[in-house]
């Protein structure tokens, strides 16, 4: 199945959000409309992001002025898929790289290396296992490539825990498409595809 994908834009705002007002990551609804305003490269310290309104307002500031990047992925007119991939070195101090990264090493996020990182994939249910999120990651790796990126770098769990705690992707999705473990926490793996 072939989708289209485009680059997050600002125009593209109120398409995302209405994404996210359909697509949640889990069946609790209101606890999982996240609009990924937890993954992106503003400073999380101050926000309230506790109500999913409050975060669809976010989302919606964050598309505009460019703090959440990522790709939406189409099938006809309807959107089946998001992945959200920043650079990492602009991340460090997002709401969840705080509350759930701290064991990550970022001692190669320099100036000299440029690191993207895939944080979130959220597919719509009815697109799950039909090779939406591989695609999706293609075109990240693609255009890191073109942007200048050295390495494309993501944090699947070791062991499926349940699709709300999954959001990162399979392991094995990103053993497909070339990546190897250059670290390992506890419960995760870092996992790296070189792009030069």
């Amino acid at each position: 199945m072939h989708i289209e994908i485009r680059r997050l834009v600002p125009d593209l705002a109120e398409d995302y959000v209405r994404f996210f007002d359909r697509t949640p990551h889990s069946d609790n609804v209101d606890d999982h409309k996240c609009y990924c305003v937890c993954w992106c490269n503003d400073d999380s310290e101050g926000k309230d992001y506790s109500s999913a309104q409050k975060r669809r307002d976010y989302a919606l500031k964050y598309v505009k002025g460019s703090s959440i990047q990522g790709y939406l992925g189409y099938y006809g007119d309807e959107i089946v898929g998001w992945c959200n991939a920043n650079t990492k070195s602009d991340c460090l101090n997002c709401y969840s790289w705080r509350r759930y990264m701290s064991s990550i090493p970022t001692e190669q996020t320099t100036p000299d290396i440029k690191v993207k990182s895939v944080f979130c994939f959220a597919i719509a249910p009815q697109m799950r296992r039909k090779g939406v999120a591989k695609q999706l990651l293609e075109r990240v790796c693609q255009d890191a490539a073109q942007d200048g990126f050295d390495f494309v770098e993501a944090y699947p769990n070791k062991a499926f825990v349940n699709p709300a705690e999954d959001f990162m992707g399979p392991a094995a999705l990103y053993l497909e498409s070339g990546f190897v473990v250059c670290h390992e926490t506890e419960d995760k793996y870092v996992m790296r595809k070189s792009l030069g």
